[in-house]
């Protein structure tokens, strides 16, 4: 890491309303350097990075590239002046093919005629400058999802950039995945290349970054040097106090909650999403499965759960047989079935409501929600800030828009509904996705206090970190069929990333 400043922000204050999301914000990023960025949801991060990338405007504060005053409008500012932006949610057409997604928006009025070959040549020589390996012509939703990610950053590359912001980069990568992404950020800044690097994940930050700034509450609480602080530094800037991990008691073998037998799911393209799959959970268990986005892991929560339909097989429930085809959401709940779906904003919750309305969703047609026919919104919401205080919702207030919270207390809403009537069933899919490690640690706490009560829990999750603390089994996944099924204790992340990647090497029960 050189020494000196190539970008400079200073005293950055950001209000949306009476939300002070930058409080006078300070950081610095030398030339040469990848400095990682931590906070809890809400902290401001995201705020920050969207005023240095032009998608906000800071209320007041001022920005330096080289010790020159800047005005970044826009993200077109942004890239003139030598940063790209590689968002956690990727910026691809799926339909195009690499070269056409990494020149999009950047070709020239005399280049539009330009063919294709030519465009994946100058496509292929930024990726070979900086030690990237693609193919050019392969049309995006081919590509395995790390493969995207190289695209996404070849593709501020080619617009010249200089300083680069990795938003979670690493959030929908494998072990070996993320290894490969730490490469090529080694290599860019052997290059020349700048890094701002948005991690929620400390072990992450501690090996691959130089140095570490930490926000609170829109505030910076502290920058330092990465190989001085210790995770558990770390943690308590990030929250201002350590975290209380609740112990996992250990557990016999139980009769099982949940059996599925032979199911086979097909999705609305008509594909084979699971493929003949079958597993049981124990009473007081929980089976991870892991496995990469999109290969499967939602289809068979959804199925389970009666949110779609199983084209065959069989599960059971508490010992209640039934033909996979005949579950519905209400006789999955009418079980014991409680189900903690993957998109908390589009399928867990309806935004627009209240949080009170939100914790009826499920019994809203049950005294003493309802008399003849008619809500009783006093009983609704009274109800609602009981559960809301209990399970640390803030701000606790019952009337309060559900789309109004941050995403870790819309998670709280969800698992408020879903837990306090302690299910005997519990899937979970991805449920601290985009969390911080506060909110995290609350998530685990109510599972791990679930499986203590004798719950049979499926625990879906790309965490693999996450899977190997909270399962007693995992169980991967891979195009649908499940490729093992292996003891935490016995196993390695590089291990759970080779089946991930389709790669048999542990026979499953």
């Amino acid at each position: 890491m050189a020494t000196g400043t190539i970008l400079r922000m200073t005293d950055i204050v950001k209000r949306f309303g009476h939300v002070l999301a930058n409080d006078r914000v300070n950081i610095q990023l030398a030339p040469g350097e990848i400095h990682a960025l931590l906070g809890e949801n809400g902290a401001g991060k995201t705020t920050l990075m969207n005023i240095l990338y032009g998608l906000y405007q800071p209320d007041s504060g001022a920005i330096t590239i080289h010790e020159k005053p800047v005005k970044i409008t826009s993200p077109a500012d942004a890239i003139s002046m030598g940063i790209g932006m590689v968002h956690q949610h990727f910026m691809l057409i799926d339909v195009f093919t690499a070269a056409e997604n990494v020149v999009l928006g950047s070709w020239k009025p005399a280049e539009l005629r330009m063919d294709p070959a030519t465009v994946e040549a100058q496509v292929q020589a930024v990726a070979n400058q900086f030690g990237f390996d693609f193919d050019p012509a392969a049309v995006v939703e081919t590509m395995p999802v790390g493969v995207q990610q190289k695209v996404e950053i070849v593709k501020a590359l080619y617009r010249g950039a200089k300083i680069l912001i990795l938003d979670e980069p690493t959030a929908v990568l494998t072990p070996q995945e993320t290894e490969e992404l730490f490469r090529c950020m080694r290599d860019l800044i052997a290059k020349g290349v700048s890094i701002i690097f948005i991690s929620h994940k400390l072990d992450e930050v501690l090996e691959i970054s130089d140095r570490v700034t930490v926000l609170r509450l829109g505030k910076v609480v502290g920058t330092q040097l990465t190989k001085q602080v210790r995770k558990e530094d770390l943690a308590v800037m990030m929250i201002g106090h350590l975290l209380e991990r609740m112990p996992k008691p250990a557990r016999t073998p139980q009769s099982p909650g949940l059996t599925v037998k032979d199911l086979t799911v097909i999705d609305r393209q008509k594909v084979e999403k699971v493929k003949g799959l079958s597993l049981r959970v124990e009473k007081g268990q929980i089976i991870g499965v892991a496995g990469i986005d999109g290969n499967g892991q939602v289809e068979l929560a959804n199925a389970i759960a009666g949110i779609w339909p199983a084209a065959s097989g069989a599960v059971s429930i508490n010992g209640v047989d039934m033909d996979a085809r005949s579950i519905t959401p209400r006789r999955f709940t009418d079980l014991g079935g409680a189900y903690i779906p993957q998109d908390r904003s589009h399928t867990g919750l309806i935004l627009d409501f209240s949080s009170g309305e939100n914790l009826v969703l499920k019994r809203y047609r049950q005294p003493p929600f309802v008399k003849h026919g008619f809500l009783q919104h006093r009983i609704i919401h009274e109800n609602a800030a009981k559960l809301l205080a209990q399970y640390d919702v803030r701000p606790p207030d019952p009337y309060l828009q559900t789309g109004k919270l941050s995403g870790g207390n819309q998670q709280k809403v969800i698992l408020a509904r879903e837990l306090h009537e302690d299910p005997s069933v519990i899937v979970v899919c991805y449920p601290t996705r985009g969390l911080d490690i506060g909110a995290t640690e609350f998530v685990h706490q109510q599972l791990i206090q679930h499986r203590s009560q004798g719950a049979a829990i499926l625990f879906i999750s790309n965490e693999l970190e996450e899977l190997m603390e909270m399962s007693d089994k995992i169980l991967v996944l891979h195009r649908g069929e499940i490729m093992g099924l292996v003891e935490p204790a016995a196993t390695t992340p590089e291990t759970l990333g080779l089946l991930m990647m389709g790669q048999k090497v542990a026979a499953h029960e």
